[in-house]
């Protein structure tokens, strides 16, 4: 895969800057609001939401943000790259290239997307009085499992989508159902135990704890943790590559 990347590299460099500048196409603030749009999601959620939980969780603004920041680039990278095999049908239909060279283009975006979100992030926790330490560089292992995991539901979802448009709507449906289902603006301590379980089978809400025990807590998850993030990460990829491996030639029959 390597070789057949550096093979592309070209055209994997303009892919990602074609997705980066019609992003923001005929926009005022342009790349502005990749790190507005967070803080404007986070001021909703806290109006809304801090008179109902605020009250007992200490940072609450930042406890919030850990969710909307890890949540938002999960939502971001898997809606765009379930699109992103059918929107350059019209590329590789007429030349022979690594089918998901497409998605990774999007997936360098959207990761530079939340990379200006992250320094936001960051100076949020200074406003917030929040104590920095050497355990903020264990973050890059969450962004890493996470930047792996959204690839391989990425590819899945793109060859889904290929042949079965409706996956569109049904992931809408589900990325609303999985924001609720992630803890985003409350905590699962008041769950009974065997629901608090069910917690730990979601893959965003794994990553977003791990981001809050450091940020917030102070405190580096235990090996287990890094493990199931790893084995999330790789299931998805696995899950992904088998599926373009398995399909790959009957993707241009669909589009």
């Amino acid at each position: 895969m390597t070789t057949r990347l550096s093979e592309y590299g070209f055209l994997f460099e303009e892919l990602v800057k074609r997705d980066f500048k019609k992003k923001y196409k005929r926009t005022v603030l342009g790349m502005g609001w990749s790190m507005l749009m967070p803080l404007l999601m986070l001021l909703v959620m806290k109006v809304v939401f801090e008179q109902f939980f605020g009250r007992t969780i200490d940072h609450y603004t930042t406890y919030i943000f850990c969710g909307n920041l890890i949540f938002c680039w999960f939502a971001d990278a898997t809606n765009h790259g379930m699109q992103s095999l059918y929107a350059n049908a019209s590329i590789f239909t007429k030349v022979n290239v690594p089918k998901y060279l497409f998605l990774f283009a999007g997936s360098v975006q959207t990761l530079i997307n939340f990379a200006l979100s992250f320094v936001v992030f960051l100076f949020f926790c200074w406003y917030d009085n929040i104590g920095f330490s050497w355990r903020f560089l264990m973050l890059a292992y969450p962004m890493a499992t996470m930047l792996l995991f959204n690839v391989g539901i990425g590819l899945v979802l793109s060859a889904l989508f290929i042949f079965f448009r409706d996956i569109d709507y049904l992931w809408r449906v589900f990325i609303q159902l999985l924001m609720y289902g992630s803890a985003i603006f409350y905590t699962i301590d008041k769950f009974p135990p065997h629901l608090q379980r069910v917690f730990a089978f979601n893959p965003v809400y794994r990553h977003i704890e791990y981001f809050r025990s450091i940020v917030l807590n102070g405190t580096v998850p235990p090996v287990e943790t890094h493990l199931v993030l790893a084995a999330f990460a790789l299931s998805a990829l696995f899950a992904g590559f088998f599926m373009y491996k398995h399909y790959n030639t009957k993707f241009l029959y669909y589009v």
